[in-house]
């Protein structure tokens, strides 16, 4: 006895989006770039371990470009013109994806810096008693 499955066939339109917000997310150890609509619906995403780079070597300026060449590419589909970027943490893949960033066909109409920066910090350790 053969069973024959039926073939779903769904016709799901493409959205276009115009206007997007990326955001690039760089870390000591790792860059994490997310590519969303105006709402914050993420169309697309990207990391360097994603991409195949492990230990160290995730945390290079190189890895940071394959990775948002990776997630613009993604979202080439939308067709977005226009984007934010906000840019978060002190990691060295921030200039490195924004340059990648720029030379991509997205036109980027703001760079703002969400670093969140302590005003006091955490308390310190109490003081080590030999």
């Amino acid at each position: 006895m053969v069973k024959y499955s039926a073939k779903k066939t769904t016709n799901r339109r493409k959205r276009t989006v115009v206007n997007g917000v990326v955001h690039v997310y760089a870390t000591f150890n790792n860059t994490i770039i997310s590519i969303s609509d105006m709402q914050g619906d993420v169309l697309a995403w990207s990391s360097a371990g994603k991409m195949g780079f492990k230990g160290s070597r995730k945390a290079t300026p190189y890895a940071a470009q394959v990775t948002t060449k990776d997630a613009v590419d993604k979202v080439a589909d939308y067709n977005m013109q226009t984007a934010i970027v906000y840019v978060m943490g002190p990691g060295v893949g921030r200039d490195a994806s924004l340059r990648s960033l720029q030379v991509s066909d997205l036109n980027i109409t703001l760079i703002k810096d969400k670093t969140y920066h302590p005003h006091n910090g955490c308390r310190p350790p109490k003081r080590r008693r030999v």
